[in-house]
């Protein structure tokens, strides 16, 4: 289970450790604090070192970075690229960690499958859970919320009349799962939601090592808007790790939905009429047109090439709109993977939303409380600003590392 974010509030003003800055030291006092300090010490013979030199350049590399390194002394220098060299032994074997972490998390899908098989046939209702199972999971609910109503407990199947007897399984199983993810709920259209009724299973299949990444398949009973039994959606790593330690994103591929006629749900049609005015005779003119759907899950954005940016004229926020469709699609695949498959039942029954959902009602109150509060007085107070907003990343690759990982 995630864990469950707790904002930072900022510190408020009597809170600030005390700094040079913010504490009132007497002048005579602050004369004795500063001891005379020679400009230069000498280092070796004949050789002396700007200390007030040295001193103001990592000032200005605090302040704006790498750029100036060069400005060093020669012997300082020296050993920050000593310092790069000793950490390229640690990237070696980061690289390394990644790998092998990725062959268990394939190592433990396999051990999970039998258990999500069984999970399968329950949802669709070609197997019943054991009193043992039911057992389990009813004191499971009760330890969560012990005010939760226990189960009857007399014969279910003796008091249940005709029209629950009939009920097959845990019927729209997976919709609601996927509808209590607050971002694939945004994705799912009131036309979509017939269409994933039917949808009987997702599972996860890791790809070989030797082409990291992982396959989602979407299973479906039969259906009125499309043939497939099985969609698909694959993403596909780089063979390399980031500056954060995780595999790159390479690309995503999809399977080609094969909808029947005019149900698309991608797509909505007009239909007119047109008369030709030498004949007299009229014809049926049905134009598609593109519309928001779940199912564009399964035509993923690509990437794009510094020469396919130039070669289209994309201005920026056309550039900034297609970043952010590739890390939308980018987050929905590893949520399903990492969250959604693993935790369905937690999904299904609304108890994530304990969890992830008093983390953003969180954020949405500290928006709605920006811009309500006014200065009360022209003084202000430098204080070390602290973030309180979970940071999610903008570069398809990073995953927030405060999350459970599933393993």
């Amino acid at each position: 289970m995630p864990p469950k974010d707790v904002p930072i509030k900022p510190p408020t003003a009597t809170s600030a450790a005390p700094t040079p800055q913010n504490t009132f030291v007497p002048s005579t006092l602050a004369a004795l604090g500063r001891p005379d300090v020679p400009a230069t010490i000498a280092e070796g013979e004949g050789e002396t070192i700007d200390v007030l030199g040295v001193s103001k350049a990592l000032d200005t590399l605090a302040l704006e970075g790498l750029a100036d390194v060069e400005d060093l002394p020669l012997p300082v220098r020296r050993r920050v690229e000593g310092l790069k060299g000793v950490h390229v032994e640690f990237t070696k074997l980061e690289a390394l960690y990644r790998k092998e972490l990725y062959e268990l998390n394939r190592k433990y899908s396999e051990l999970y499958a039998p258990i999500f098989e069984r999970r399968a046939a329950i949802i669709a209702g070609t197997a019943e859970p054991t009193e043992e199972e039911i057992t389990v999971g009813e004191s499971k609910t009760l330890e969560d919320d012990p005010e939760a109503e226990p189960l009857p407990k007399s014969d279910a199947a003796g008091d249940a009349d005709k029209t629950e007897e009939d009920i097959k399984g845990v019927p729209k199983f997976w919709l609601i799962a996927l509808k209590n993810h607050l971002d694939i709920a945004e994705l799912i259209t009131d036309r979509d939601e017939e269409a994933l009724a039917s949808l009987k299973d997702v599972r996860l299949e890791y790809l070989p090592s030797s082409t990291p990444g992982y396959k989602l398949s979407f299973h479906f009973a039969p259906n009125e808007f499309f043939t497939n039994d099985v969609l698909t959606k694959t993403y596909i790593y780089e063979d390399e790790v980031d500056f954060a330690g995780d595999y790159v994103y390479s690309s995503a591929e999809g399977t080609t939905i094969n909808w029947k006629e005019d149900k698309d749900l991608t797509k909505t049609f007009e239909v007119r009429k047109q008369r030709n005015k030498n004949t007299n005779r009229t014809r049926i003119i049905k134009r598609a047109q593109s519309t928001p759907s779940f199912f564009d899950f399964f035509s993923p954005p690509a990437p794009l090439s510094i020469d396919q940016i130039e070669s289209h004229g994309m201005t920026e926020d056309q550039l900034e709109d297609h970043e952010n469709r590739l890390e939308l699609d980018y987050q929905v695949g590893e949520d399903l993977k990492d969250k959604i498959i693993p935790r369905a039942i937690d999904f299904f029954t609304g108890k994530v939303l304990d969890y992830e959902g008093d983390s953003i009602m969180s954020d949405e109150e500290d928006e709605d409380e920006e811009g309500q509060w006014e200065e009360d007085s022209d003084e202000s107070e430098d204080v070390s600003p602290v973030n309180t907003r979970r940071q999610v990343s903008k570069q398809p690759g990073k995953t927030d590392p405060g999350e459970c990982k599933n393993q």
